[in-house]
C-alpha cells in the first residue's frame, strides 16, 4: 500500500441536514497528530446545492487527487417526528394507515409515496456518490482506497455489504483506531469493520467494545486549513457548533442503538482539553456550542466529572456562550444546577420516552420519574428558564390507557415546575432499529422476522418498523390526526390536550410507582 506520508484523504460528509460535521473533524485531527506530513482535505456535501453534487465532488477530486476517501454517511432510516424528507413523514404514514376518510388516505399515500422515492433516491445517490468518487480517485491513483463509516453505517453495515463498491471498508462505530491501523500499513481486522467483497462482518459486530482512545483538543487552527467551507458554519449565530466531552453510554434502552455503537464503557475526554477546544470556537465567534454526547450525565459517578468541565468553563471567562445536550436529569445535583445555570444552558433534551414508572422500568431506562422531578425543581430553582424539550414515544412496550393518563399527570407536573411555555412535548414513535433489545422483543412478540429488511420502506414493512403496534395502534393514529388537523404547529401539546379530553389524567402519585405487575383490558374510548 501507499507509504504514510505519500496518502492524500479526501474526507467526504454525504448529503445530509448542515449539522456540524464532527465526525470528519474529529478524525482528520487525529490523523494529523498522528501523521503530520499526510495531506488532508474536508469536502462537506451538506454545504452543496443538490443539482451541483456530482460536479462539485468531480472539482474537488481533481484538484486533490486523494490516494483514500473517506465517506461519511449519517442518515438512512427517515421516521421523525416532524419534517424530513419532502414533508412530515410520521404524518404521512398516520394518513395512509388510519385516516378514515378516503381522500385523507389518499393524500397520506400520495405523501408516503414522495417520501419512499426520496428516501430510495437518496440511498442511490450516495451509493453512487462513493462509486463516482472511487473512480474519478483512480484516474490519478489506480491503487486509491474507500472507506465508509458514520452514523448511518454503524446500523445498517450488514445491509450495505452489497451495496458499495468491492474493497470498501466499512467502519462501524469510532473510526481513529481503524484509520491508524490502515495508515500504518497494520492489520485492521480486528476493529470494528470489513471489506466489501473480502471480509464478512463478524456476527454481533457492533456489540464488539471500541478501541478505548483519549482524545486531546481538536486543532481547529488546522482544520481550518484544510476545509475551505469551514466558515460557512459560522455565518450564522443560531448553529450550534458540537464538541464531545465523553464517548460511550452505560444503559440498556430497549430501543437505543447509541449504546452499543459507542460501547458501554463511558469514556471521558480530559477537561482541560475540552475547554481548550472550546476556547479556539470562542475565539473565532462561536458562542453556541452542543455537547454532543450519548449523555452529558450518563450516570451519577460521573457527575464529579461535569461539575469539573463546567467550572473550568466559567474560570476560563468564557460566559456569554449558551449550551445545549440530551441530559438524564435524574442525574442532577443542586450544585450541577447551579453551574450549568451559570454557564449557560440554554435547552435541554429530557428523554424519559414515558411519564409512567411502570414502562420506563419495562424499557431499561434506568430512570427514576420521581428524582427527575426533584431535580428538575433544583434546576428550577437555580434559575434556569429557558427551553426543556420532553421526549415522549407512546405505545412502545406494554402501554396502557392508565399509562397513558399516567404520563398526561407527569407531563402536568413538569409544566408546574418549569411552565408551560418553557416545556415543549415531542412526541416520537420509535423507528425499529436493527441490534437493540425492542428488535429482540419484535421478534420474540412475531412481530418481525429475524431475516426483515430493516432498509425497506415498502408498506408492509415501514408499519412495522414505524412502531406502533395494536390495540392502540389505531388509537393514537386517530389521536395523531386529529391534532394535525385541529393544531398543527404545535402538535405535541396539542396530542396531549387531546389525550386528557378523552382519558383524563391519572393521579402523580401512580405515575411515580412501578406495580410489580398489572394487567389491564385495554378498551379504546369511544
Amino acid at each position: 500500500m501507499t507509504q504514510p506520508q505519500a496518502q492524500r484523504i479526501l474526507y467526504v460528509r454525504l448529503p445530509c441536514n448542515p449539522i456540524f460535521p464532527i465526525g470528519v473533524v474529529y478524525l482528520s485531527d487525529h490523523v494529523h497528530k498522528l501523521f503530520p506530513d499526510i495531506e488532508q482535505r474536508i469536502f462537506d456535501l451538506g454545504t452543496v446545492p443538490p443539482l451541483d453534487f456530482n460536479q462539485a465532488l468531480d472539482r474537488c477530486v481533481d484538484e486533490f487527487q486523494p490516494t483514500l476517501l473517506v465517506f461519511s454517511w449519517r442518515d438512512i432510516q427517515i421516521y421523525a417526528p416532524v419534517g424530513g424528507r419532502g414533508g412530515n413523514p410520521l404524518q404521512n404514514a398516520f394518513e395512509f394507515y388510519y385516516a378514515k376518510n378516503p381522500l385523507i388516505k389518499l393524500r397520506g399515500a400520495l405523501g408516503g409515496l414522495k417520501v419512499t422515492s426520496a428516501y430510495y433516491g437518496e440511498l442511490w445517490r450516495n451509493q453512487g456518490l462513493i462509486r463516482r468518487g472511487l473512480q474519478r480517485a483512480r484516474k490519478y491513483h489506480p491503487e486509491a482506497r474507500v472507506i465508509v463509516g458514520g452514523g448511518a453505517v454503524s446500523v445498517f453495515y450488514e445491509q450495505l455489504k452489497t451495496k458499495l463498491p468491492t474493497g470498501t471498508i466499512v467502519s462501524v462505530g469510532e473510526g481513529e483506531t481503524l484509520l491508524e491501523k490502515f495508515l500504518s500499513g497494520r492489520d485492521f481486522s480486528d476493529e470494528r469493520c470489513y471489506v466489501v467483497g473480502e471480509t464478512t462482518p463478524r456476527p454481533r459486530l457492533i456489540h464488539e467494545s471500541p478501541t478505548p482512545l483519549e482524545k486531546s483538543a481538536c486543532n481547529y487552527d488546522y482544520i481550518a486549513s484544510i476545509w475551505p467551507e469551514f466558515s460557512y458554519y459560522f455565518q450564522e449565530n443560531d448553529f450550534y457548533i458540537g464538541v464531545q466531552t465523553k464517548r460511550g453510554c452505560p444503559h440498556n434502552c430497549c430501543y437505543c442503538i447509541y449504546t452499543v455503537v459507542e460501547g458501554k464503557q463511558v469514556r471521558i475526554n480530559p477537561a482541560d482539553e475540552v475547554v481548550k477546544e472550546i476556547r479556539q470556537l470562542y475565539d473565532r465567534g462561536i458562542r453556541n456550542f452542543w455537547f454532543t454526547d450519548a449523555q452529558f450525565i450518563p450516570a451519577r459517578k460521573f457527575i464529579n466529572d461535569v461539575e469539573e468541565l463546567l467550572e473550568k468553563i466559567l474560570a476560563a471567562g468564557m460566559k456569554d456562550i449558551h449550551w445545549a445536550a440530551y441530559i438524564r436529569a435524574d442525574n442532577l445535583t443542586p450544585k450541577l444546577c447551579d453551574l450549568m445555570v451559570k454557564t449557560g444552558m440554554n435547552y435541554f433534551e429530557i428523554g424519559i420516552t414515558s411519564g409512567s414508572q411502570e414502562l420506563v422500568r419495562k424499557m431499561r431506562m434506568g430512570y427514576n420519574l420521581r428524582t427527575v422531578l426533584q431535580n428538575c425543581r433544583d434546576l428550577k430553582a437555580a434559575g434556569f428558564n429557558d427551553l426543556v424539550s420532553v421526549n415522549y414515544s407512546f405505545n412502545v412496550i406494554d402501554e396502557t390507557l392508565e399509562t397513558i393518563r399516567q404520563t398526561i399527570a407527569y407531563h402536568r407536573e413538569l409544566e408546574n415546575i418549569f411552565g408551560v411555555d418553557k416545556v415543549e412535548p415531542a412526541i416520537f414513535f420509535i423507528g425499529l432499529q436493527p441490534h437493540t433489545h425492542l428488535e429482540e422483543y419484535a421478534f420474540k412478540k412475531e412481530i418481525i422476522k429475524p431475516d426483515y429488511d430493516p432498509m425497506s420502506l415498502m408498506p408492509w414493512t415501514a408499519k412495522k418498523l414505524l412502531w406502533n403496534p395494536e390495540p392502540l395502534g389505531s388509537f393514537f393514529g386517530e389521536v395523531c390526526l386529529q391534532a394535525w388537523r385541529q393544531n398543527p404547529d404545535d402538535f405535541g401539546r396539542e396530542v396531549l390536550k387531546i389525550l386528557e379530553a378523552r382519558l383524563g389524567k391519572a393521579d402523580l402519585e401512580s405515575a411515580l410507582t412501578a406495580p410489580i405487575e398489572t394487567k389491564e383490558k385495554v378498551l379504546i374510548p369511544a
